[in-house]
């Protein structure tokens, strides 16, 4: 298996315990239900979010009334970053996909914290890295992949901390993060139709099985060598 660094965002305050609880004792603890906002377009950026629990989808409304699914954060992961350093507008939504708990820390003591700890400053250059390889990808992939490889590549992306872990080839994974076809359509570029043939068409494959709102990927490490490059 080939892994891809850049699809490998662990929990980000792996290896810190120290630095993540002095994170935590500056943050306001966060409860939110199924499609709650957590911050919207235009916004000026004063805080940014450590998610303990559940996913989060990371979007923007087009002028013609799409909602484009950029990101999804998951448990373990730092979210709105890209504007909080120097408080400007927001230019994405974060919404909750699932029941959620997480952790708003406030502009200013997120910038103390990151001048007195250099560890926790290089982590967001980390990520902040990964994720700008990530939105490469996409624009890639809109441009040669066809739905399928789309969709597979976006499970894998999904499950990619549970791929790491897999040691048979014949092993197969369930994907962590439960999307609706719509949010899979937003995700992926195409429309709720059509990613609900190719979803059926990727089953009848053998390449995944599909139940209720649960997707299991068969046979994950030969997909990932096949498509992920």
């Amino acid at each position: 298996m080939q892994l891809q660094w850049h699809l490998g965002e662990e929990d980000f305050f792996r290896d810190l315990p120290m630095e993540k609880d002095e994170f935590l004792s500056h943050s306001v603890r966060r409860i939110l239900k199924k499609n709650d906002l957590i911050f919207a377009e235009d916004e000026l950026a004063n805080s940014c979010f450590y998610l303990e629990e559940g996913s989060v989808k990371i979007s923007r409304i087009t002028l013609w009334g799409k909602e484009p699914i950029i990101f999804v954060r998951k448990s373990g992961e730092l979210f709105g970053l890209a504007e909080v350093i120097e408080g400007k507008k927001r230019k994405c939504n974060a919404q909750a996909i699932s029941s959620c708990i997480l952790y708003e820390i406030k502009r200013k003591d997120f910038e103390d914290l990151l001048s007195r700890h250099y560890l926790l400053a290089r982590r967001v250059i980390e990520v902040l890295g990964r994720r700008l390889r990530y939105l490469a990808e996409q624009v890639e992939n809109l441009m040669v992949c066809d739905v399928g490889t789309r969709l597979l590549k976006l499970f894998l992306y999904l499950s990619y901390p549970k791929l790491v872990d897999l040691n048979s080839a014949d092993s197969s994974i369930i994907v962590p993060v439960s999307l609706t076809q719509e949010q899979l359509a937003a995700c992926t570029g195409s429309c709720q139709q059509t990613v609900s043939e190719t979803l059926k068409a990727l089953q009848d494959d053998g390449l995944i099985r599909v139940s209720k709102k649960q997707i299991t990927i068969l046979k994950p490490l030969e997909i990932m060598d096949r498509i992920l490059q």
